[in-house]
């Protein structure tokens, strides 16, 4: 349901952890770059940066994906808006993203910009026009009317959440891809591979972030 929450609980080192799917929300180790090296070297970013350029994302979570693009995005230059489409099934409150957010002391200047214009499903400024579309992406994405040039696959744990990663969502996402468009995300699962395969993307599993040993990468054919 769109109007569900998301339930928290935070570690010692106040990172979230979703009560829903027993999963972290980011990297134990360090969330930030780890958003870094799978969600934007995942999808050549920031060198593909162009005026209209348009990201989207399975699970928003606590915003660090966007804020992180976006203050790329800024920092590269560009003065014309980043469009970002992000479809999440639990949102998490307002105060709950700030309390996140709050541990990524470099981009507070973009996370208060957000948070300050945040209506809990848009933000529109001069250089980022955010859409969060809630309910249950399976219903939701096949709906949308929009063409992405990258995605951000960051669902919870495909073992926790296989719904996010199923092989009929994975046709939705290349449907909602430009030609040419790219997708990443920090799971090799092969069944998230295959799926992205069959939908008509070349994949390619690369090293992962962290603990974790691989990651993938796919360009829509």
């Amino acid at each position: 349901m769109a109007d569900q929450r998301a339930q928290l609980t935070w570690t010692d080192d106040q990172i979230p952890v979703s009560d829903r799917f027993d999963d972290p929300y980011y990297s134990l180790h360090n969330g930030l770059e780890e958003t870094r090296h799978v969600f934007l070297a995942g999808n050549d970013l920031p060198v593909r940066f162009a005026p209209g350029f348009h990201i989207a994302e399975l699970g928003f979570g606590t915003g660090l994906n966007m804020l992180t693009v976006w203050s790329e995005w800024e920092r590269s230059g560009q003065t014309s808006p980043l469009y970002f489409s992000s479809f999440e099934a639990f949102p998490m409150a307002s105060a709950d993203m700030r309390r996140a957010l709050a541990g990524f002391p470099e981009l507070q200047p973009w996370s208060d910009r957000f948070l300050t214009h945040w209506d809990g499903h848009k933000c529109q400024l001069e250089t980022l026009q955010l859409e969060v579309i809630q309910g249950d992406a399976r219903a939701t994405l096949p709906a949308w009317t929009g063409m992405a040039d990258a995605w951000f696959l960051d669902g919870f744990s495909p073992a926790k959440n296989p719904e996010l990663w199923g092989a009929e969502l994975m046709q939705d996402v290349a449907q909602h891809t430009a030609p040419g468009g790219t997708a990443a995300t920090y799971t090799a699962a092969g069944f998230v591979r295959r799926g992205l395969q069959e939908a008509g993307f070349q994949v390619t599993r690369t090293s992962g972030f962290g603990h974790k040993r691989h990651m993938t990468r796919a360009v829509k054919l």
